[in-house]
């Protein structure tokens, strides 16, 4: 009579687990670099969304807002105001941060819009670092 054996041994087992980990220790890395670089896309395509949103509240207006409040609500109680400028509301940056919007912006330039990154904090360097509408290209 034959002995048939159904299933792995647990040495069986603990070698699979084994080959397992070393795989998704070289390719774990390599997928959170992917995500991190979709995060800085998605904000500065969400800072370009409200660029425009910007820019349609000045024609309409003839200035720019006090803050990104006012693309969403007539805070500045106008007749003029045609908004809300932003159909969704103002989003949050992919790190669920505020955008950052400073009105007049350095250098002349009418404002300054911007995300902390990942850190929500100013300044940073790689993922932590700041992602700002004039440096998007």
């Amino acid at each position: 009579m034959l002995n048939i054996s159904k299933g792995f041994t647990l040495i069986e087992l603990l070698i699979v687990m084994a080959i397992l980990g070393m795989l998704a220790a070289l390719v774990g890395p390599s997928l959170f670099r992917q995500l991190d670089t979709g995060r800085i896309s998605t904000a500065s395509t969400q800072m370009s969304s409200i660029e425009v949103a910007l820019d349609s509240y000045r024609l309409d207006m003839f200035k720019y807002p006090g803050s990104l409040e006012g693309l969403v609500k007539n805070t500045a109680n106008s007749p003029k105001w045609q908004g809300s400028y932003m159909k969704k509301g103002m989003p949050k940056d992919p790190w669920g941060n505020e955008y950052q919007y400073k009105k007049p912006g350095r250098e002349g330039r009418a404002y300054d819009l911007y995300s902390f990154g990942a850190d929500g904090r100013d300044g940073g360097e790689k993922i932590d670092a700041d992602i700002k509408n004039w440096e998007i290209k």
